[in-house]
This record gives structure tokens, C-alpha cells and sequence, in this order.
């Protein structure tokens, strides 16, 4: 776990980027809502803010970027308005925010937008809880919200936008179907379901803290389509939550709320949220724990016992979210799996086709494109995989097909990176022999995708010397050898 965050690379430094940035957007906009004479449940409202823009918003452009994140407001407001206005109606307000749960999980079906708005409009009603907001505090949470986020787009799109130099990143659509048979459709009957259960229990638990049950139902279910994906992050939430917990003992109890160390404290978190979500969701879960306490410091209420509850509370939405996927329309880890495997083939497929095209005298042809698709492709399929080759997994024939499927994987990807750079030299000629090992490569990936793996053609013995044709060779060996581990599912 520690190698995977500070070993990870980190290309162009993106996400050391990513995490700066946020520190200087969060920090600017608490300092803002101070500035306008807020109180301290304000600034802690607009810092969540901020934390929420920079974070979730995840669209390929600069320009949709700029578009969702102008909408955050028009979503978190009127759901900041329902949960102040059902304070005191505890039924209305469990079955307002379990509906707000389900509208902001099927919103997932509109892409990175909806599922940026679905988060937003979650964590406004869970921040509503978490300050025990009432109608009378509306002004200054509106005031805090709208601030926090202009301060934050402040930062992102003028003072420090490194993406208007990047080109734009591929986002991978989730898995396409109609009714039931669409994954973002079962996911949010899922969750609904399993934050109803963690909503249950969690006041059972505590009358005061069970949100932070539904919160953690909620948040296991963020990225995730399979139930094996599901399972695995409940885990790393809850590892990631005691790791948060114990540190909080050691940091966040003795600093009590003092002022300084607090927020430099804070800074810290910030950065460790954004640097680390991208690599492990534990590291991620821990610097939100910590987080998390440092604010009770802040608000006067931190002591042991609560972070016990904190605890528990997480446990009860991790098991609310395990009964959801397992017993509500379940969606098995190898439907998922097969779906992002046979993506991957077919782009592998287009990044050839293209490269050749290249190589051929196109202009046109723009191998370079197909892949950074094929990068976020391969993040899918190891997400997917991901329960499948995890240590705890006891069926170990399918964690040895998994880990040979995402090897091989990898050699198409390393192979087909290698041609794409051969078809970027403009020294480069084509091959007729080229065309013919493209075709076959066509014809694997159609065996391989249409369920015909007994039919993979096998790769050429012969050695290539010509560099293209070398790199094409490597994939259809890659490709021949997929046949077989595919031929048995992995999950």
C-alpha cells in the first residue's frame, strides 16, 4: 500500500498538480467566507465546497468542466434548502435523502456531469446533517456555497488551469443497457437500498451520527459497477477508516481545535485526499478520517468516544452496501469485467488501424488519440479486476486467469504504444506485410469480442526487423494467447 502511493507514477505530475491546486483553492475560499464575515460553520461549509468543485468534476474539457461546475450551485442549494427545511421532520427528511441518494446515482447515466451533480447534491444533504443545519442558517450556507465555488473556479480556470494545456482526457462510458439491464439503474436501486438499511441501523447506533453510516454506503458505491468492485472498496473503506481513526488518536484528539496546527493539519489532509485518491482508495479514506476529526476539533465536540462511533458507523454502511449488491439486482464481476476487456480489444484494434493508416501516407489518421482512450480503458479493466487478484480472494484458479488477462493486456498495450511511435516518425514507411498482420489482428479481436476464442489465429513464428511490423507481431502473440484465459472467465 505505501508503494503503491509513493512509488505510483505520476506523468507530467498531474496529480501532485491536481493536489497543490487544491490546498490553494480550499484554503482561499475558507479565507474568503472569513473575509465576509462568516461564521466558523460557514467557513467549514465553503471549505467542503471548494473541496467538492475541485474534486469531482471530472469532464474531458476545460470548457464542460467550467459548465458543471457553474451548475454546482443550482443543485446543492435547493437540496441545502430541503434538508434545513425537514430538521425537524425526521421521516421526511430519511426519505427526502434517500431520494436524493437514487436521483444522484442514476444521474451516473448522463456521464462525468451527472455524476459530478449526483455527488454534490449527496454531499449537500449530508453536510446539512453533519452541521445540523436549520432554516435560519440558510443565508449564510447559501452565502458560503456560492462564494466557496466562485473561489475555487477562481483558482482552477484563471489562476492555475495546467489542463488548458493538456489535451483533453477520454472518459469512458459506463457500460451501455436499457431498463434494469443498465448498470447506473441497478447501482442506484442498490444504493438506495443499502443506505436505507445503513440509515436504519445507523440511528439505532446513534441518533446523532447516522449519517455518517449512510455516508459510507454512499461513497462505496462511487466508481464501482460490480458487486466484486463494490465488496473490494467497502473493505479499503473501512481499512482506510481505522488507519484515519488511529491517527486521529495520536494527532487530531491532542491538537483539540487549536487553531494553527489545525489548519495546517488540515492543508495536509487536503493534499493527501487529492494526491492519493487516484492510486488507493485507503490512503484516500484515511486523509478523509483524519479530516473528518480535525473538523470536530475545530468544532469543539472530538473526543475518543466519537471516534468509536465513527467506527462503528462505518461498519454499518459497509454492510449495508455488502447486502445490497449481493441480494438487489445484483451485476456479477465478470459481466462487467468481459464488457471493459472486450472495449479495450476493440480500441488495441482502432490504435492499429490507425498507426497502419499512418504509416501509409494519412494525414487523417491519429493513432496518438486512440491511445490515451486505450490508458483509461486498461484503468477500467484493472478497476474491475481488481477483486479478482486482491490477496484476500480464496479462489486462487481465477486470480491466476485474472492476473494472465491483465498481463497480456499489458503487452498489447506496450506493443501498440511501441507502433504508434514508429507511425510518428515521419522516416517511417509502410510494409505491404504490414497491412496483412493489421487484418489478422482485425480478425483476432473479432474472435476475441464476438465469442469466437476457440478461432484466434496464431502468431507468425518468423522474426520481424522492421520495427512496425515487429510491434504488430508482439500484439498478435499478445492477442493469440488472451484466447485462452478468456475462454474461461476470470470472475
Amino acid at each position: 500500500m505505501l508503494q503503491r502511493v509513493f512509488v505510483a507514477p505520476d506523468p507530467g505530475r498531474i496529480r501532485l498538480r491536481f493536489a497543490a491546486r487544491a490546498v490553494v483553492g480550499i484554503g482561499l475560499a475558507v479565507v474568503v467566507c472569513g473575509l465576509a464575515g462568516l461564521s466558523l460553520v460557514g467557513a467549514v461549509t465553503g471549505g467542503l465546497a471548494a473541496l467538492l468543485a475541485l474534486f469531482t468534476v471530472t469532464d474531458a474539457t476545460v470548457r464542460g468542466q467550467a459548465v458543471t461546475t457553474a451548475l454546482l450551485p443550482a443543485v446543492g442549494l435547493p437540496v441545502l434548502a430541503a434538508a434545513a427545511e425537514l430538521h425537524d421532520h425526521p421521516v421526511a427528511r430519511d426519505l427526502a435523502f434517500l431520494a436524493v441518494i437514487g436521483a444522484g446515482v442514476y444521474a451516473r447515466r448522463w456521464g462525468p456531469r451527472g455524476h459530478s451533480l449526483g455527488v454534490f447534491a449527496f454531499m449537500t444533504f449530508f453536510v446539512a446533517q453533519f452541521l445540523h443545519a436549520t432554516t435560519d442558517r440558510l443565508p449564510e450556507l447559501y452565502a458560503a456555497v456560492l462564494l466557496s465555488v466562485l473561489t475555487a473556479s477562481a483558482v482552477r480556470f484563471g489562476l492555475w488551469c495546467y489542463e488548458a494545456h493538456l489535451p483533453p482526457a477520454p472518459v469512458p462510458a459506463p457500460p451501455a443497457g436499457t431498463g434494469l439491464a443498465r448498470v447506473t439503474t441497478r447501482q442506484a436501486v442498490q444504493a438506495t437500498a443499502g443506505a436505507g438499511f445503513a440509515l436504519v441501523v445507523g440511528q439505532l447506533v446513534s441518533g446523532q451520527r447516522w449519517y455518517w453510516a449512510v455516508g459510507a454506503t454512499w461513497w462505496i458505491f462511487v466508481n464501482t459497477a460490480s458487486r466484486g468492485e463494490t465488496l473490494v472498496r467497502g473493505f479499503r473503506r473501512v481499512l482506510g477508516t481505522v488507519i484515519g481513526i488511529a491517527l486521529g488518536v495520536l494527532i487530531a484528539v491532542p491538537v483539540n481545535g487549536a487553531a494553527a496546527p489545525t489548519a495546517v493539519l488540515l492543508a495536509v489532509c487536503v493534499f493527501g485526499i487529492f494526491y492519493t485518491a487516484a492510486v488507493s482508495y485507503t490512503w484516500m479514506m484515511l486523509w478523509v478520517t483524519l479530516l473528518a476529526e480535525l473538523l470536530y476539533g475545530l468544532l469543539g465536540v472530538l473526543n475518543p468516544g466519537l471516534l468509536a462511533l465513527r467506527l462503528a458507523e462505518t461498519g454499518v454502511g459497509a454492510l449495508g452496501a455488502v447486502l445490497a449488491v449481493l441480494l438487489v439486482l445484483p451485476v456479477t464481476t465478470h459481466t462487467i469485467t468481459d464488457a471493459w476487456i472486450q472495449r479495450a480489444l476493440r480500441c488495441v484494434h482502432a490504435c492499429t488501424a490507425e498507426a497502419a493508416a499512418r504509416l501509409a501516407g494519412s494525414t487523417a489518421a491519429d493513432p496518438a488519440r486512440r491511445i490515451a482512450e486505450l490508458e483509461q480503458l486498461l484503468g477500467r479493466v484493472r478497476l474491475s479486476v481488481a477483486p479478482l487478484v486482491h490477496p484476500l480472494n480464496p479462489m486462487l484458479g481465477r486470480k491466476r486467469r485474472a492476473r494472465r488477462v491483465l498481463a497480456l493486456l499489458d503487452d498489447c498495450a506496450r506493443e501498440t504504444r511501441g507502433l504508434v511511435a514508429v507511425a510518428a516518425d515521419p522516416e517511417a514507411s509502410h510494409d505491404a506485410r504490414l497491412a496483412a498482420a493489421c487484418w489478422r489482428v482485425e480478425a483476432a479481436v473479432e474472435a476475441l469480442t464476438g465469442g469466437n476464442r476457440d478461432h484466434v489465429t496464431a502468431a507468425p513464428e518468423s522474426p520481424a526487423t522492421e520495427p512496425a511490423l515487429a510491434h504488430v507481431h508482439g500484439l498478435e502473440r499478445a492477442l493469440a494467447e488472451l484466447a485462452a484465459p478468456l475462454r474461461t472467465p476470470p470472475g
